[in-house]
């Protein structure tokens, strides 16, 4: 046996993704260069680490084992290198965050500086839905998560960052609706609608069940940038955060649709377990948010009060 930790690091991405052309993507390299690296590292076993099914790739029973072994040894490696640079006086180590999917426009503001500022400091950063985000963090998989609903049914403690804020919108052409009551607005409109387990589309229905409103749904899509761009394209409207649309509603694409009861405002929260033992990198995280949250919201979110 005679493999590398970079073919190591390769595989444990295939086995994950389940996919070369995924895993070359979040490895930053081609496909072809994938793929010979994985051949080498096939070449050491006897027994076939994939297997190809109808076009599609599969990770086997005595992969998934090397896979496993894969991901230990790398921690490890990952646990010399830090405790190398604690020696040397570096805060060190990697710090986990669980992003709901609109959590990507917020929390990258909160977290650049502050990794920028301790280079023996890993990030990594998993954007999706509101419950598999719970999920990960129920399961001691992350050191933190960002939320703008808690969960019930977990201890934890948090830390307030901003508001958020959920309007109706619609693309540039008028609406000829617009005047309508609120009842038969929605009556009238095909809403486009998050997928199941999205915090957004909670809020959605929680309104809409509130207000008791008959709707007319038009589409289902599984993430904000799809949501966006086709209400954008006319297909219909929806009930959107309104810290994912600036740019689109600065150059004129998309509209906010005035209706009685909008904005939803609900809170960006991080979270973390309250039986969790926090990290050095963890606690000065949260720190660091003590005393630069209020300067993060000045300079990088004030245009939210205009709306």
């Amino acid at each position: 046996m005679n493999y590398t930790l970079h073919q190591l690091q390769i595989f444990l991405k295939i086995a994950q993704n389940q996919s070369i052309t995924k895993a070359s993507e979040e490895l930053h390299l081609t496909q072809p260069a994938v793929s010979i690296q994985l051949k080498n590292f096939q070449d050491q076993f006897a027994i076939p680490l994939t297997e190809v099914v109808g076009r599609k790739l599969f990770i086997t029973e005595f992969g998934k084992e090397i896979a496993r072994a894969a991901e230990k040894i790398l921690n490890e490696v990952h646990a010399i290198n830090y405790k190398t640079l604690s020696y040397e006086g570096q805060l060190a180590g990697r710090l986990k965050i669980s992003v709901v999917s609109t959590g990507k426009y917020v929390m990258p503001y909160f977290i650049t500086d502050y990794i920028g500022k301790h280079k023996g400091l890993d990030l990594v950063m998993d954007v999706t839905n509101k419950t598999k985000v719970v999920e990960s963090l129920g399961n001691n998989e992350v050191d933190f998560a960002l939320v703008s609903v808690l969960p019930e049914r977990l201890k934890i403690d948090r830390v307030e960052l901003m508001e958020n804020k959920l309007f109706l919108v619609g693309n540039a052409r008028p609406l000829k609706a617009e005047n309508l009551s609120k009842k038969r607005l929605f009556e009238e409109l095909p809403l486009i609608y998050r997928e199941p387990g999205s915090a957004t589309r909670n809020a959605m229905e929680s309104f809409i069940t509130r207000n008791r409103l008959p709707v007319r749904k038009k589409i289902e899509l599984t993430s904000n940038e799809a949501v966006k761009q086709a209400v954008i394209a006319g297909i219909g409207y929806s009930i959107m955060p309104l810290i994912g649309i600036k740019n689109e509603l600065l150059n004129g694409d998309l509209r906010i649709i005035p209706v009685k009861g909008l904005p939803i405002s609900t809170t960006w929260n991080i979270i973390w377990l309250r039986a969790k033992k926090l990290s050095p990198a963890a606690k000065a995280f949260l720190d660091y948010l003590d005393s630069e949250k209020e300067h993060i919201i000045r300079d990088r979110f004030g245009w939210v009060s205009a709306y």
